[in-house]
């Protein structure tokens, strides 16, 4: 991902140029361009397409949108994840939800999933921290190529996934759970989910 060098935006600003436009997203009134890859996208389209299955499975009144982003109350952002599970029974509660496909309440959102592309410091610090603050339970980082930082992914550099749960005092207070190679991803939020680390990683190769 790259930052362009437009003026500041408003959300609305946003939502007016760019809302319908999925390679862009906006971080503190900067538009940002996604620049997503073809393994990129394979890497997620695999992703929803096992948690669709999965919740179909369960009968679960949840669903993964083609299009949505997620706005922090108060602030000149939106973020374009790439595979969200919403709680069709909490959205009822959304503002803007009837107009747009913009969510605003971590009680909305059951997992949200970043699959990581160049400008990896905005999955692995930025989206933690608000991820966290709107109460997101479950947020994955899939590093595919292994292009985090190592503070985040070890010296190794290795493909990883990175899982944060929602504790008391929100992400940064509990490490992530990390998945590599054979390693059986464990969710919270689909705990019978049956994948391990390297068939999700290897979906781009």
């Amino acid at each position: 991902m790259t930052q362009s060098a437009l003026k500041l935006l408003t959300f609305d600003d946003f939502i007016t140029r760019y809302g319908d436009n999925d390679r862009y997203e906006l971080i503190d009134g900067e538009l940002t361009d996604m620049e997503p890859t073809g393994p990129h996208e394979e890497v997620a389209a695999f992703v929803l397409r096992k948690v669709n299955a999965e919740i179909d499975r369960l009968d679960i009144r949840w669903f993964t949108p083609t299009r949505c982003l997620i706005k922090p109350l108060g602030t000149s952002t939106a973020f374009r994840p790439d595979a969200v599970v919403l709680d069709k029974a909490e959205i009822v509660k959304e503002p803007l939800w009837q107009n747009e496909p913009v969510i605003t309440l971590g009680t909305s959102i059951k997992l949200v999933v970043e699959v990581v592309s160049t400008n990896w410091q905005n999955d692995y610090a930025r989206k933690v921290e608000d991820y966290s603050t709107i109460g997101i339970q479950e947020y994955w980082i899939v590093d595919y190529l292994g292009l985090g930082g190592r503070d985040f992914i070890g010296n190794l550099k290795q493909p990883t996934i990175s899982i944060y749960c929602l504790a008391e005092r929100g992400y940064r207070y509990q490490p992530p759970t990390q998945f590599r190679g054979g390693d059986r991803v464990i969710s919270p939020t689909f705990p019978d989910l049956q994948l391990t680390a390297e068939q999700i990683l290897r979906a781009g190769l």
